[in-house]
């Protein structure tokens, strides 16, 4: 059996990636002896992005850092705070954060989004579509998105609790090619480095195993709520869409730059890619929520790759809401694909056998063109 780990260097895999999600944690962002925004090394970070954006690679960012920055404005104590203390800094220190990151980026015409997330977005099914949408349209226009973990209303049994997990999901829900983890150590390790000299590095990890769970560590920054532990969960996350997930020492300067030249980290490697990932999720549905009965001409579009319309589709069985897994079939039965639907029942009898421009008419709104996406739809082999 070939071993789940490897010590040495990796070839970088962000090399080939297109979608990327950067996660940013406290103590890079914050000094720690002034508690100011450490503004040089963010500006080295954002060249870092402007670089992967002229070159036509997709940047998402998860950031760290409001509350670090919100309480010296607060001139709260150090150690740590009440929860009401926390969302009071989150509330300050995220204008100040928000602010740094959109005159940097814009400075190179880049447009820059942010978006606060709570748990409740990544795990309820309406939340997690509609934040999906807004990430997909943003990123289709050329923006940055800067993620953070809503913390001026996040309460203790809904945060995350560390930023990691939460990036982990981002990259899931957008099915990103890799995940980098900028943060205070170079890597996974055997035993924790500060406390064990003789702990070896890990360069790659091919599978998850106890073994490699018992080698996570604590937190040892000031500012940082997650240690190797939560990365190690943030891990499984990521490598389970198809996603390749790396942990690496962010303090240098241009640290996306030394990951992509062969820079020390550890990669964590999925099984697939992100898009398999997700259409052997849809696949292996063992029990669609309902079934879209389609043309003949529908058909062959979709054997063609194609999405499928409105106006292939020719009835509708079964109760769904937008987002469910539903059965695609022909007309005799036979069931043909299987994908995710973008309305729910009531909303697609509405449009079934219409053509796509009619949508906004018969809705009210403008939805998406297609019922259900040929990224979201899967062949049945037959």
């Amino acid at each position: 059996m070939p071993p789940r780990h490897t010590l040495g260097s990796v070839i970088s895999p962000l090399n080939k990636a297109k979608r990327i999600v950067v996660k940013v944690g406290s103590a890079l962002l914050v000094d720690a002896t002034t508690g100011r925004l450490n503004r040089s090394w963010l500006e080295t970070l954002i060249d870092d992005v402007v670089r992967l954006k002229r070159q036509g690679r997709e940047v998402i960012l998860v950031s760290s850092g409001a509350i670090a920055l919100g309480r010296r404005h607060l001139g709260l104590p150090k150690g740590p705070l009440r929860l009401e203390q926390s969302q009071a800094a989150a509330a300050v220190g995220q204008i100040r954060l928000a602010h740094a990151y959109k005159e940097l980026l814009e400075a190179h015409d880049i447009p820059v989004a942010q978006i606060l997330l709570t748990l409740e977005d990544t795990e309820q099914r309406r939340r997690y579509l509609n934040a999906r949408a807004t990430l997909m349209t943003l990123l289709g226009y050329g923006a940055v998105p800067v993620i953070n973990e809503n913390d001026t209303v996040a309460t203790a049994e809904i945060r995350y609790g560390d930023n990691d997990r939460l990036a982990a999901r981002v990259a899931q829900m957008v099915s990103a090619d890799c995940l980098l983890l900028l943060s205070d150590i170079d890597g996974l390790y055997t035993s924790d480095p500060h406390k064990n000299k003789s702990a070896k590095f890990i360069a790659k990890v091919t599978q998850i195993t106890p073994e490699i769970e018992a080698m996570a560590g604590g937190s040892a920054s000031e500012f940082g709520r997650g240690g190797m532990t939560t990365k190690i969960m943030a891990a499984r996350i990521a490598v389970a869409a198809g996603c390749h997930f790396c942990i690496a020492l962010g303090a240098p300067r241009h640290p996306v730059r030394r990951i992509e030249q062969g820079s020390r980290c550890t990669w964590f490697m999925p099984s697939g890619s992100p898009v398999a990932a997700r259409k052997q999720w849809i696949a292996g549905t063992l029990k669609p929520a309902g079934t879209l009965i389609i043309d003949e001409g529908a058909a062959r579009a979709l054997r063609s790759g194609k999405s499928l319309l409105p106006a292939g589709v020719t009835a509708i069985n079964g109760h769904f809401e937008r987002g469910d897994t539903v059965s695609v079939c022909l007309e005799g039965g036979q069931e043909i694909a299987r994908g995710i639907i973008a309305y729910s029942g009531g909303d697609a009898m509405r449009i079934i056998g219409q053509q796509s421009a009619a949508i906004q008419a018969l809705h009210g709104f403008a939805g998406r063109d297609e019922i259900i996406h040929r990224d979201d739809l899967v062949l049945q082999l037959s």
